[in-house]
């Protein structure tokens, strides 16, 4: 049986002096399937976000923010550990019964917290595994209230006579407390547990983890937004999600707690397009969810941090999921793992530095380990591979997913993205040393992390933990 690694006992060291004696509280809010155009400050259609856009009036938005790999498992581990999925061993989407789940040695967001005292909680989905020894209380969260994976993971998937999902549980803390949970209360149980767990830590330095189940198919509102929109269901949920911001921002004000807490807003990946009117907006980037083109990767994000973060500012530089566990360990003083980690400190683009530039290039990984493109912020390089596209077929409608089609991408091709975000025109030809910089880039992490596309081993790569080496 695998043991926790010792932490270091000193602390990252702080870039900035000007910040508050008082620890400061985490909130991250994580999003399912909210792709760039889903907010109203962004174009969303027949609906409006007004708790989401007073957010990002008063604070900072991220307009080139990326996730670590455009799908829900991975995205999430590289969320919470600060780590490219690849190198903690995490692929994909774990679904029921996974053999494989958080590595007890890696050091989650609530590990890091947790060496300074902090209270931690998730309420909504997990999808580390779904193991005991995989679950929240037992890699750094106090409370644990939701789902171990995606909520279409269950009998009432449209394709379960292929997937064969059963039941799908509700946890709290480690113990199953209810099967297929009535999916229109998700929003609010959460929401109403996200509040409670403020006031009860009003006096702690908390760290609190909302990961909202929506607005992931299937879709499911409560009464009290049921209908209200012009996009019809999905317009209705996005409204309850934008709800759930404005409770959680109401009680830090009303606790006196809004000066001294962080809050970021943002999705696990982009949104899932096949779905149709049950699916959001990439707002005209390329593709959706499980590709590598930047309507999978590129999500909204959003942090608000009153009178640390300058309102109504938009910073353009690349910046990424992997990033806010850095970010957090240098505000709060807390010792970073012994173990690699990717992420970089945003702290300077947070207080209002624009002209900082922690992350000069991202790379895109997915599958296991396949580096299908590379990034500086300005140029894209994307190396042949295969990808499900969702644009051959009409897409499905009211829950029900439209037909995907694989194809190739059989040459390096480069994007502009400062004039063509949508990675619709191949530029390659006119700019082959941009190519060629790009190229040494991705080859360096193919030195560190492998690409199974080139047939380059891992050297670096860690194992996620696997079920078997508890027995």
């Amino acid at each position: 049986m695998y043991k926790k690694i010792t932490l270091l006992a000193l602390a990252a060291p702080l870039a900035y002096t000007a910040l508050p004696s008082t620890p400061t509280n985490f909130v991250v809010i994580n999003l399912d399937d909210v792709g760039y155009g889903d907010f109203s400050h962004n174009g969303a259609y027949g609906y409006t976000t007004p708790h989401i856009d007073k957010m990002a009036a008063d604070g900072v938005r991220f307009s080139h923010f990326l996730v670590g790999q455009a799908i829900s498992g991975a995205s999430r581990a590289g969320l919470l550990t600060g780590c490219y999925p690849n190198r903690v061993g995490f692929a994909g989407a774990p679904g029921p019964g996974s053999d494989f789940g958080i590595h007890p040695d890696e050091m989650t967001m609530g590990e890091l917290l947790k060496q300074k005292g902090y209270k931690t909680a998730i309420f909504g989905k997990w999808h580390l595994g779904d193991a005991h020894q995989f679950l929240p209380l037992q890699n750094g969260f106090d409370e644990y209230y939701g789902l171990p994976y995606s909520n279409d993971m269950w009998l009432h998937h449209p394709q379960n006579a292929s997937f064969k999902f059963g039941d799908l549980p509700t946890i709290e803390g480690n113990k199953v407390v209810g099967y297929n949970t009535d999916q229109t209360q998700f929003t609010t149980d959460y929401t109403d547990r996200a509040v409670n767990f403020i006031k009860t830590n009003k006096d702690k330095p908390f760290f609190l983890y909302l990961a909202h189940s929506m607005p992931h198919v299937p879709l499911a509102v409560s009464d009290k937004f049921k209908g209200k929109s012009e996009q019809g269901l999905f317009g209705d949920v996005m409204m309850e999600i934008d709800w759930s911001v404005g409770q959680v921002l109401k009680t830090l004000q009303q606790l006196g707690l809004d000066e001294n807490t962080l809050v970021i807003l943002t999705s696990d990946n982009g949104p899932w397009a096949n779905y149709g009117n049950h699916a959001g907006s990439a707002a005209g980037l390329r593709e959706a969810k499980a590709t590598t083109f930047d309507g999978g990767n590129r999500v909204p994000c959003i942090m608000y941090w009153k009178g640390k973060t300058k309102a109504g500012t938009v910073s353009n530089k690349l910046a990424s999921n992997i990033d806010l566990f850095p970010t957090l360990a240098e505000i709060s003083g807390a010792a970073l793992p012994k173990l690699k980690i990717d992420g970089v400190s945003l702290l300077p683009l947070i207080k209002g530095d624009m002209d900082a530039n922690p992350r000069e290039s991202f790379v895109y990984y997915y599958n296991k380990n396949d580096l299908e493109a590379v990034t500086d912020g300005m140029f894209k390089l994307v190396f042949p591979h295969k990808y499900v596209t969702y644009g051959a077929y009409a897409p499905g409608d009211d829950g029900m997913p439209g037909k995907l089609v694989t194809r190739d991408i059989t040459t390096c091709e480069l994007y502009d993205l400062r004039r063509d975000p949508g990675e619709r025109y191949d530029v390659i030809a006119h700019y082959p040393l941009v190519a060629a910089r790009l190229m040494e880039i991705a080859d360096r992490y193919r030195n560190d992390l492998g690409d199974n596309l080139t047939l380059k081993p891992s050297k670096n790569n860690r194992q996620a933990g696997r079920t078997k080496d508890y027995k």
